[in-house]
């Protein structure tokens, strides 16, 4: 196939996978914009809303927090216990448990005092609206399924827009914008300089979304690809007549596997063979929760699978980037801002995008408007 064949597929797949996702690529861009300063409007709502917590010198023990929810619940023995969520800089402890009718709610409690300041169901507040129409529109696991496909498609739009970039030719053409031009030419000028300006970005959105949302796919190619024997998933095993530990000796098994590492959130079994997950953050780790886990047999207290994330595997560490890449979060602030740009990005490139398609159709010339753009455009 020649270059010049090859282009004009390039530029075919473009338009069209364009066309045909745009308006969700649009509610996916403006929902995760919103979604990048969650955490401090999180936190702001729920001091509004539950009040505040006046800081003291210790913290009560996360299993202390959960016995005390777990008794203020002994009315409603349906509701599960489904864990804690605990960071020294957060206001609250976060308690989670799970309805009969699969609805999460969340505690909040005085991590000093041991005080129950309110609940919430997470679906129906404002960021938990949010995030499903982000991750599943709305719609459930169709929802997540079809999220995850258009996370695929905007990975080759951002791919196939980086191969029609004017620029390769002439740099300063592709960076160009001649407003004084035709409307036409304006619009196809914004729609190149925001694609190359967001590419790198939404490339990695687009490429860790849809590994999230079809991970149990993704995850064994990705241990594949690096070389990397894939893990087997931790259990307990089960023994007739004896009952799972009681959570505190559970613990201190946790903190002799990583005895530097403090606990960021605790994830209890569900069913028999579950195990309790541990999550630690190591002084060297820079995510808010850490990356580091251990996993521990719920009747023996035994390590079944220890993760120390500053000596972890390729995969893990590759898995482990997708966070910080994901939400922004890699560079501190100023990459959390520009995420917020690069998500509003999107509503610009599918616009421009939609308007080029649009003059292309109400043209005569039966060569595509936006590809003598393109090849205007390399020129000037």
């Amino acid at each position: 196939m020649k270059s010049k064949e090859i282009r004009n597929l390039t530029f075919y797949l473009h338009r069209y996978i364009g066309l045909v996702v745009g308006l969700v690529v649009i509610i996916i861009g403006f929902t995760g914009s919103l979604l990048v300063f969650e955490k401090e409007i999180n936190q702001f709502l729920i001091s509004q809303q539950f009040g505040q917590v006046i800081p003291q010198e210790q913290r009560l023990p996360l299993e202390s927090v959960l016995e005390t929810v777990k008794k203020a619940y002994t009315s409603q023995p349906d509701v599960k216990l489904l864990g804690i969520n605990s960071l020294p800089d957060h206001t609250f402890d976060r308690v989670f448990l799970l309805s009969p009718d699969d609805k999460r709610s969340e505690v909040f409690v005085n991590p000093y005092t041991g005080k129950i300041m309110g609940a919430r169901q997470w679906e129906n507040t404002l960021f938990g609206l949010i995030f499903k129409l982000h991750y599943q529109l709305l719609a459930g696991d169709i929802g997540t399924i079809i999220v995850g496909i258009v996370a695929l498609l905007l990975f080759i739009l951002c791919i196939t827009g980086i191969i029609l970039w004017p620029g390769w030719n002439r740099l300063m053409a592709g960076f160009k914008i001649k407003w004084n031009a035709h409307i036409k030419r304006v619009n196809f000028d914004l729609h190149k300089v925001a694609g190359i300006v967001t590419a790198v970005f939404l490339t990695m959105i687009a490429f860790t979304g849809f590994c999230w949302n079809f991970y149990e796919f993704t995850k064994p190619l990705i241990y594949a690809a690096t070389f990397t024997p894939l893990p087997p998933d931790p259990v307990s095993q089960s023994i007739a007549g004896k009952s799972p530990l009681r959570l505190t000796e559970i613990l201190q098994k946790a903190d002799a596997a990583l005895p530097t590492a403090y606990t960021t959130y605790i994830r209890l079994p569900q069913a028999p063979e579950g195990v309790v997950e541990v999550g630690k953050k190591l002084p060297l780790e820079t995510t808010e929760y850490g990356d580091s886990q251990v996993y521990l047999d719920q009747y023996t207290g035994k390590v079944v699978q220890l993760k120390n994330a500053l000596k972890s595997s390729r995969a893990d560490r590759f898995l482990d980037a997708f966070a910080p890449m994901h939400y922004g979060t890699f560079g501190g602030l100023p990459t959390r801002i520009l995420y917020v740009f690069v998500g509003l990005g999107l509503s610009t490139l599918s616009i421009t995008g939609f308007i080029m398609w649009w003059y292309r159709y109400k043209g005569k010339n039966p060569k595509p408007q936006t590809q003598k753009m393109v090849e205007s455009a390399s020129r000037s």
